[in-house]
């Protein structure tokens, strides 16, 4: 399997640039995905059709049995996953590179001539996510959410969620029907659940980090609407007070 340092940096960035629960949801990801399918899941599916053992000396029917059951490999399905589930993230953070960049020139020329204040960064660079940010993220999960759920649908139509060690096989060149065995069913089906419950947790984190994000863009809502009544009511009760 390929070196996943450049995907972890990106990553990395874009970790910085996100809430609570997306800074849960990379930990998730670095953790239970690509640190376990590279130190142990690897190892265990190293001998799938190798040791694949089938009752027949028929030349090319112990392929042909195996491209049926598995048209990919787990683990290629899983990096496949994993990239793909990335992807929105990476996206969202070039669109916060560029609204850094755009803001960096804004901040520079402000101290110039003195026009409108930088909307999205403060003066340490810290982001803020609002605005079309805001738009961006929620894009992100919803996209993360959709592809987390297609990639467990597909992982179920394409293997199921368990090994099993017998595979029947009638296809050509075999010549009649053909068991096939595999190895180590038990361990790799483990792997297979394991693999199912990080997928399904980090949907769940999606969704919670939906609803925390529009919680909390309502509830600002709702103190900047409360602000100008304070404020009226401050000034009223300031002016009683000198008359």
């Amino acid at each position: 399997m390929g070196d996943w340092g450049f995907l972890s940096k990106l990553l990395d960035k874009a970790q910085a640039q996100s809430t609570v629960i997306g800074k849960i949801w990379m930990t998730v990801l670095f953790v239970f995905r690509i640190m376990v399918l590279g130190a142990g899941a690897e190892k265990v599916w190293s001998d799938e059709q190798s040791s694949m053992i089938c009752n027949t000396k028929q030349p090319g029917c112990k392929n042909v049995c195996y491209d049926h059951k598995f048209p990919i490999s787990h683990i290629r399905f899983w990096v496949l996953q994993i990239l793909f589930v990335a992807t929105p993230t990476l996206v969202y953070l070039g669109h916060v590179m560029h609204i850094m960049h755009k803001e960096k020139k804004l901040r520079k020329h402000t101290e110039m001539h003195g026009h409108k204040l930088p909307k999205y960064t403060d003066e340490t660079g810290k982001v803020h996510i609002k605005g079309s940010l805001l738009g961006s993220y929620l894009t992100s999960l919803v996209f993360k959410i959709f592809l987390e759920a297609g990639f467990i649908v597909g992982q179920y139509y394409l293997y199921g969620f368990v090994m099993e060690p017998r595979i029947v096989c009638t296809r050509d060149p075999c010549p009649h029907t053909v068991e096939c065995f595999m190895s180590r069913p038990t361990e790799k089906s483990i792997f297979i659940i394991f693999m199912l419950v990080v997928s399904c947790v980090s949907l769940m984190l999606n969704v919670m980090e939906i609803f925390y994000l529009l919680c909390r863009r309502s509830r600002r809502r709702q103190i900047g609407s409360t602000q100008p009544g304070i404020s009226e009511y401050t000034s009223s009760a300031l002016h009683y007070n000198k008359a």
